[in-house]
């Protein structure tokens, strides 16, 4: 084999090891990428300053309107037992 024919095949080889090392490095990025993104998507702890206190807004008619549904119900079976 002539020296300029072993010169190319080495070059060749090391050019297809340096793609198969950059695919590696761009494959293992990637997935690294993706699991960060699957933990922000599906994680369960929430961050401290993204925690938000649930405030349950009660407007005045909606009590007034629980109180007197509650004591008609309280009040029907007083009626009926003095039928």
């Amino acid at each position: 084999m002539k020296k300029t024919g072993f010169v190319a095949a080495i070059a060749a080889l090391s050019a297809a090891a340096g793609a198969l090392a950059v695919g590696a490095l761009y494959l293992r990025r990637r997935e690294k990428e993706l699991d960060e993104y699957e933990d922000l998507l599906f994680g369960d702890e929430v961050a401290p300053e993204e925690e938000q206190e649930v405030e349950i807004a009660i407007e005045p008619e909606q009590v007034c309107e629980a109180e007197s549904a509650e004591t008609s119900v309280e009040e029907a079976p007083a009626e009926e037992a003095a039928e």
